[in-house]
């Protein structure tokens, strides 16, 4: 890859709630803007929702790919949002063949639309909606070796000012969400977010014990707990493929009353 691409890992919150107004997500809602406002403009954006998983990797490949409500319970307004940005057929192209090229079987999806877990963060980053933006599925297999390998075929990705997002949630236990706050609960939060920040960012790790970290993850203090179904981690995995490096950035910020992370990487 000759050419810059920013990489950034979020924790997205709950549904639409970070679009009503919900104080429990007014931490992630400042961050995320925050992040935006310092980030170069991307001429698009690649995104890898913890909210499509498929058999293989898959893309949008859609010209203006419509939105899919995949949340449940909400007020009605909640399933009127827009975010009218237009797909990224040629980069949706690129992605396929980067992960053909590495061995990795791969689709193109011209019907699929985009989820909330693109629209909702892409609202409050790039609220006018004009990047144009593609979706790379999860495999339902939920292999952390197998997205960290994802992310490393994109490497070979050649296109100009990409940012790549991984839209998940470093600690996604629904029910710890709405049970009481705890210091037994605090400590298991905050001691998986110690270990998920220390893999990330520890310049003395080589890289092959960071993978190693990362794809033994459920190895980590309360991995479990803070994750009993992985799929809000994974997108963090392929980042991490991607970008082959230590982050250079954290944030963290209180979303629903847990500490949640965000890592970024400059890959140029």
């Amino acid at each position: 890859m000759n050419h810059q691409t920013d990489i950034l890992f979020i924790s997205h919150g709950g549904g639409p709630m970070p679009l009503m107004g919900d104080p429990g997500h007014k931490e992630m809602v400042d961050r995320l803007r925050d992040i935006a406002a310092e980030l170069p403009r991307p001429k698009a954006i690649l995104l890898i929702s913890a909210h499509w998983e498929e058999s293989v990797p898959t893309i949008t490949a859609g010209a203006n790919p419509s939105l899919i409500y995949d949340y449940y319970g909400f007020p009605p307004e909640t399933y009127e949002i827009q975010y009218p940005c237009p797909g990224e057929p040629e980069l949706a192209r690129k992605v396929h063949q980067a992960l053909e090229q590495a061995g990795i079987p791969a689709k193109l999806d011209e019907q699929r639309g985009f989820d909330h877990g693109l629209f909702v963060p892409l609202t409050l980053m790039y609220p006018a909606a004009d990047i144009p933006c593609i979706q790379l599925s999860l495999m339902n297999n939920l292999d952390a070796a197998g997205h960290i390998a994802i992310g490393r075929a994109l490497q070979a990705l050649d296109y100009d000012d990409l940012l790549v997002i991984g839209s998940g949630f470093s600690f996604h236990n629904m029910r710890a969400f709405f049970a009481p706050d705890t210091p037994e609960l605090r400590a298991r939060n905050e001691g998986f977010e110690h270990w998920l920040e220390q893999t990330c960012m520890d310049a003395t790790l080589d890289e092959a014990e960071r993978s190693s970290r990362l794809e033994h993850w459920e190895d980590a203090p309360h991995a479990r707990f803070c994750h009993p179904r992985e799929e809000h981690l994974l997108p963090l995995h392929v980042c991490y493929g991607l970008a082959g490096k230590p982050s250079e950035s954290h944030i963290s910020a209180t979303i629903l009353g847990k500490k949640s992370g965000m890592f970024g990487w400059r890959r140029s």
